[in-house]
């Protein structure tokens, strides 16, 4: 599995050593640096508070539009069309399941996508409807607990969908026993977001659906959306892509949503912020009359903790009602966006009459309002056992088929596009590809903006090597860290390459130095920046921020909504480290490799990806058929299975996997390093995925810049057949 260090609050070498010979305790250009106890905590510190400081300024900038929604959704799977509601039901539990002087009560199912279904509840009124409602549920609820006597007498004709619920019964695979505590509302979420579809997406698309059958009766009448707490989101994103729905009435959700990252993760969704708060949501649904009511939130925090033999892997989340405040500051901001809108905040007092009436035509209203004959009796309709599993499963068994159907999309928007015939038509071709990947899918940061204000301080030295610790400034709050290593025959005046070796989860920059056997860091990294730089090159280990458990992982969740990862700011991280080694006197500027493992590996194809300026990669511990490892619900190693919970990537399926990522660093050399007993992958799914980009690279005739070297080993840095490579392609020995 992927590396995991055990965190040190203070490093390796304990202070910084008197040397007798002047000027060695800083490099050339530099100012000394402060030494810091953990430079790691003040990193992602720092960028905790550039990511706040981003949510707050996106208020100012959104540009609210029904695609982007759409798009944010993954609202792009076409609905399958019906004709009629399928009764749902056998000679023991019959579909009807209430029946009164007014309306029948069944239970009914509707097809949405392929193999995918709605269920709930369907009211039918015995006479011509008021009006046509969906009616949705808080995900904690269920379809039969809405109804009652104002939903049976009001001669509306009613659909009451019924949600994926917040339980974890059936969040595992059912071949073997590997039950998690994730809810499953997130395990359908785990496996749907790097395939650029989202749970809130299927559901809207479940309503859109009753929609869609609704508007094709023969006879209209208004149409209604409400909901409640989940079901309350799901209405207000259903109305605001679709015009089609007349009136929305929203209960226990609305609320400024710019601290959405705090909230259960299946409520991710990558880029809302940048477009999308609920004011602008609530924006697009006017000028239709909308009901926004400051009851019946959930309140729940997602639990940490798990029962012995299941695995604690959800990630942190809580639901509970805003402030008034701060629900009626947003109501403020949403009429302030829509003057025309019709928005109604509703309290507890107010009139279920005055509701009505705000929501409906005065004639409709008036007639539903004249049907009503509430008597205070009890509707009891016994839920349904069985019907949340088929919920679970049927969305899991659609988003299993997505990992093969989406290798077929990138097949077409991506490998057949590609000119292969020339090295600069392909390179100019790959370069928009290069800013889709960057834009899109990692997100871009403006460049580097703050002066580099390059800090070191000398902290140690072998008989062939002197080490320093370097801190470069990159945005505000922002700064760049890492050790640089020196190889001591180096002569004044020469240059030489520079081999940028990253460290993996939790780890530090010293991990990659540290010559100490019995420290669990030399297991996997084998001093491999130290060894490089004994062998010649200069070798610099920088700091990237996934270190501090929740702490990092919670920066993903900031800045997901902001429509960017963690690599957006890696990214602008290492543009810094590249134009600071680049004009050191003893680098050879176009020659700066990038050498990582694991969690560093992944940074070898995110990072070269985009950055031309690293002129080879090897990525090791790593290389994967990635999408299947973060979807597939089939091995217990996989994504769906682990605590990594910030590891998805919105899009990615559809985009660029691990040999598209490949393609954006060709035709720079790249090699993958692969133990054959590293638990990260297999053999197979790493060769299968390594195929495509031996393809490549033979199509466009440099078969001799990628390889990729098998050895009988775990998850370490072999530093055998990549040292030769880094020798051959640089040029040095």
């Amino acid at each position: 599995m992927l590396l995991m260090h055990l965190p040190t609050c203070l490093p390796i070498f304990l202070s910084v050593i008197t040397t007798t010979f002047a000027g060695a305790q800083t490099l050339p250009g530099t100012t000394l640096l402060t030494p810091n106890s953990d430079f790691s905590a003040s990193m992602v510190a720092g960028i905790d508070r550039m990511a706040l400081r981003l949510i707050e300024e996106s208020k100012t900038a959104r540009k609210p539009t029904r695609e982007k929604l759409k798009a944010a959704l993954g609202i792009v799977d076409a609905r399958v069309p019906f004709t009629a509601l399928e009764l749902v039901g056998d000679t023991a539990a019959p579909a009807l399941l209430h029946e009164t002087e007014q309306c029948r009560v069944f239970r009914v199912r509707w097809p949405v996508f392929d193999g995918v279904h709605g269920e709930g509840l369907y009211i039918q009124p015995k006479g011509k409807p008021h009006a046509r409602v969906i009616y949705l549920p808080d995900a904690d609820g269920t379809p039969e607990k809405l109804v009652d006597e104002w939903l049976l007498t009001t001669g509306c004709e009613v659909v009451i969908p019924a949600l994926v619920n917040r339980d974890s019964e059936f969040s595992t695979n059912d071949k073997f026993n590997a039950r998690t505590n994730c809810s499953h509302r997130e395990w359908v979420y785990r496996q749907s977001y790097e395939l650029g579809r989202h749970l809130i997406g299927y559901e809207v698309q479940k309503a859109l659906s009753i929609v869609d059958w609704f508007k094709s009766q023969p006879e209209q009448v208004p149409l209604l959306i409400a909901g409640i707490g989940e079901g309350g989101m799901q209405a207000l994103h259903a109305a605001a892509i679709d015009e089609r729905i007349d009136s929305v009435y929203s209960m226990g959700y609305f609320a400024p949503r710019e601290g959405v990252w705090q909230e259960p993760i299946e409520r991710n969704v990558f880029g809302l912020l940048r477009d999308l708060g609920d004011a602008e949501i609530a924006s697009l649904i006017a000028p239709r009359p909308l009901v926004l009511q400051h009851l019946f939130y959930p309140n729940r925090v997602v639990s940490m903790e798990a029962p012995k033999g299941v695995r604690a892997i959800a990630a942190p989340g809580k639901l509970t009602a805003p402030d008034l405040a701060a629900f009626d500051a947003e109501i403020a901001r949403a009429r302030a966006l829509a003057p025309t809108g019709r928005i109604l905040s509703a309290t507890q007092e107010t009139n279920n009459a005055e509701i009505i009436r705000h929501l409906l035509p005065e004639d409709n209203a008036e007639a539903a309002l004249k049907s009503l004959k509430v008597t205070g009796a009890t509707i009891a309709i016994k839920p349904d056992a069985t019907r949340q599993k088929r919920l679970v499963r049927e969305l899991e068994a659609f988003t299993q088929r997505l990992i093969f159907s989406t290798e077929r999309e990138r097949d077409e928007t991506f490998w057949k596009k590609l000119p292969l015939k020339s090295l600069v038509e392909f390179e100019a071709h790959t370069a928009k590809e290069r800013d889709r990947f960057w834009n899109e899918v990692i997100g871009r940061l403006p460049d580097p903006d703050k002066p580099v204000n390059a800090r070191s301080r000398f902290v140690h030295e072998t008989d062939k090597v002197s080490i320093y610790e370097v801190t470069l400034d990159v945005w505000q709050d922002v700064f760049a860290w890492g050790w640089l290593c020196l190889p001591k025959d180096l002569k004044p005046g020469e240059r030489r390459p520079v081999v940028v070796c990253q460290h993996g989860l939790e780890g530090i920059p010293e991990d990659t130095i540290t010559t100490d056997e019995k420290n669990r860091a030399f297991g996997a990294y084998k001093a491999f920046t130290l060894r490089l730089a004994e062998q010649g090159f200069i070798t610099f280990a920088p700091h990237n921020p996934y270190r501090g458990m929740h702490a990092f992982r919670t920066l993903q969740r900031k800045l997901n909504p902001l429509g960017l990862t963690l690599y957006s700011v890696i990214n602008g991280q290492h543009q810094r480290i590249l134009e600071w080694l680049k004009a050191q006197p003893f680098t050879l500027p176009e020659k700066i490799a990038f050498y990582g493992l694991s969690y560093g590996g992944k940074s070898a194809m995110r990072t070269p990806a985009v950055l031309k300026d690293y002129c080879l990669s090897i990525c090791s511990g790593d290389f994967n058929e990635w999408v299947r490892k973060c979807v597939s619900t089939d091995m217990p190693m996989n994504y769906t299975h682990t605590h990594e919970y910030e590891i998805w990537e919105w899009n990615m399926g559809r985009t660029f996997n691990y040999a598209e990522m490949a393609a954006l660093i060709a035709p720079r050399p790249f090699m993958v390093e692969r133990g054959h007993n590293d638990g990260v992958g297999t053999d197979e799914w790493v060769n299968y995925e390594f195929a495509k980009v031996r393809r490549l690279y033979d199509k466009l005739r440099i078969g001799g810049n990628t390889t990729i070297e098998h050895f009988d080993g775990p998850h370490t840095i072999h530093g055998v057949g990549t040292f030769e490579f880094l020798k051959e392609k640089l040029g040095w020995r």
